[in-house]
């Protein structure tokens, strides 16, 4: 399999006041193309910073992160953000979409700063919209929307630049069990199109809609398991 992240004993410490926190202390992960990877871990395990590090948000004190090749730990800040424009698309559990827009112009947003024309933009946008089905909301608002149909907008912005990876913070925290299941339901077909998926989530069964899951504790690694197939 073709690797597609490779972390090499990844630390983040923070500076608060006079202590320390030790967030990340030296984690090793290799991620191949078309994983589908779940990351778990009680409150403070140190998953969300991780996330934010394999999504270029943040970077690590120390160690050595490779992102489709090259060496991504001691970039600019400008430089993570042309790569987080091109490799990566994010889905977050509030949605993050902008409440003055339509939901074709928020799927289209990521492409205004990749400088693609408008055209293409909506081309683009409308494609993805339909493809998680929504052909018949593009017009709509945020507020116009189910809090499923505002995720399914989050998840069509975040396949509009067509990125390698799809990065999913607590995806389903935000809605009712069978909206969860619709998204979970997307997500799997998603991965079935090509998309390695990296999602972080504190619940069981979600976490077991991917193949294989990543359990951390104290900043590191505790456990890393395929996921068993009834």
């Amino acid at each position: 399999m073709q690797e597609i992240i490779r972390l090499e004993d990844i630390t983040r410490h923070y500076q608060i006041g006079e202590e320390t926190v030790k967030a990340l202390n030296g984690v090793n992960l290799s991620v191949g193309k078309n994983e589908y990877v779940a990351l778990m871990g009680p409150s403070g395990s140190g998953k969300s910073t991780l996330m934010n590090i394999i999504g270029c948000l943040d970077t690590p004190t120390s160690g050595n992160y490779y992102l489709n090749g090259p060496d991504v730990a001691g970039l600019s800040d400008n430089e993570l953000a042309d790569i987080r424009n091109r490799e990566i698309g994010f889905v977050f559990q509030t949605f993050n979409l902008l409440p003055r827009y339509s939901a074709l112009e928020n799927v289209a947003l990521p492409l205004v700063y990749a400088g693609v024309g408008s055209d293409e933009r909506m081309e683009r946008a409308r494609r993805v919209l339909s493809q998680v089905g929504l052909a018949d909301r593009m017009k709509h608002r945020p507020n116009e929307l189910s809090g499923g149909q505002r995720q399914r907008v989050a998840v069509a912005r975040a396949l509009v630049n067509n990125p390698a990876i799809i990065l999913a913070d607590e995806p389903t925290g935000n809605l009712d069990s069978k909206t969860s299941f619709e998204i979970m339901a997307l997500f799997d077909e998603i991965h079935r199109n090509g998309n390695t998926i990296i999602l972080v989530t504190h619940e069981e069964d979600i976490a077991r809609h991917a193949h294989r899951i990543v359990r951390m504790r104290d900043g590191v690694v505790e456990r890393d398991e395929l996921v068993k197939r009834a």
